[in-house]
C-alpha cells in the first residue's frame, strides 16, 4: 500500500498535505479510480475547498508514488465531473464541491408507456462479458472482471426507436428475457428492492454505423443521439452503466432548466 506522508509543502502540496491519501496496489479496483474516489470524497466533505491547488500531474505523481498516466486519468475523471479544473501555469484547482440531490430516474420503457407509445422490446444480448476499462471505471470494478451485458432494441408502434446497451454488476438481480421484453430495467430494479437515488448522464450525437443503421432502420451515416448514464443506489453504489443510441428522426431529449441565484 502506497501512502502519502511528510509535512505539507508550499503551493501544490499545501492542499494535499491536509489529506491522508492511500492506494491499495493489491486491490482489484484500478489505482486511478481509488485516487479519484478519495479526492472526490475530500471535496465533498470540504477538506479540499474551492480554490485549493493540487498542483500539476508531475507533482502529484511524485508525492503519491504513482505513475503520471495514473494520476492524469484520476484528475481527468474529476475534471469531467466539474470538480477540478486545469489552469495553465497554475496546476489543478478545486472548482466547487459536489452537490447531491435526489433524482427521479425513469427508464425509456416507462416514459414511452406513459406517453401511450406502446413500447416493445427485443432482447438482443443478455450475458456475462469482461468489463472494458470504460465499464470498469463506471461500475467501480476491476478491468476484465465479469459484468452483465444487456442489449435491447426498443420499438414503438413496431418501429425501432432506440438501441440500449446496459452493464450491471453480476448478481444484482435476475434478468429474465421474458420479463425484459415486457417491462423496463429500472422497474425490475425497484421490484428487486433496489432504490435508485441519482445518476450522472451525458448526451451527445454521432453518425450511425452500417450495423447500427440496419438495427434502427436508418441509413448509414444518419444522425443518432447518444446517452451515457451511470445510475447509483441510495448507498452510492453504481448499479448500472448504460450507453444508448436513439434515432434523431424519432426521438429528442427535453430538458427543464432552472435558474439558480
Amino acid at each position: 500500500m502506497a501512502r502519502t506522508g511528510g509535512p505539507a509543502r508550499e503551493g501544490a502540496a499545501t492542499a494535499l498535505g491536509r489529506l491522508d491519501l492511500a492506494v491499495d496496489r493489491g486491490s482489484p479496483v484500478p489505482l486511478y479510480h481509488q485516487l479519484a474516489q478519495q479526492l472526490e470524497a475530500a471535496i465533498e466533505r470540504g477538506r479540499l475547498a474551492p480554490g485549493d491547488l493540487l498542483g500539476n500531474e508531475v507533482d502529484l505523481s511524485v508525492r503519491l508514488g504513482l505513475s503520471r498516466p495514473t494520476v492524469r486519468q484520476a484528475i481527468q475523471s474529476l475534471v469531467d465531473k466539474g470538480l477540478l479544473v486545469r489552469r495553465r501555469g497554475v496546476g489543478t484547482q478545486v472548482v466547487h464541491s459536489k452537490v447531491r440531490r435526489p433524482l427521479k430516474l425513469s427508464s425509456l420503457y416507462d416514459d414511452l408507456e406513459a406517453a401511450g407509445q406502446a413500447p416493445t422490446t427485443e432482447v438482443v444480448r443478455n450475458e456475462p462479458v469482461p468489463a472494458s476499462p470504460e465499464v470498469a471505471a463506471a461500475l467501480g470494478v476491476a478491468e476484465h472482471s465479469e459484468v452483465i451485458l444487456l442489449e435491447r432494441l426498443r420499438r414503438t408502434h413496431g418501429q425501432p426507436v432506440a438501441l440500449l446497451c446496459n452493464y450491471l454488476p453480476p448478481g444484482l438481480l435476475e434478468l429474465d428475457d421474458a420479463r425484459l421484453a415486457t417491462t423496463g430495467l429500472y422497474r425490475m430494479m425497484r421490484a428487486a428492492g433496489l432504490t435508485l437515488h441519482s445518476a450522472r448522464q451525458t448526451v451527445g450525437a454521432r453518425s450511425a454505423t452500417a450495423a447500427e443503421a440496419a438495427r434502427l432502420d436508418e441509413q448509414e451515416g444518419a444522425a443518432l443521439l447518444t446517452m451515457q448514464r451511470t445510475a447509483y443506489d441510495d448507498t452510492g453504489r453504481p448499479v448500472e452503466y448504460g450507453t444508448h443510441l436513439y434515432r434523431a428522426s424519432r426521438y429528442a431529449f427535453d430538458f427543464q432548466l432552472l435558474v439558480r441565484g
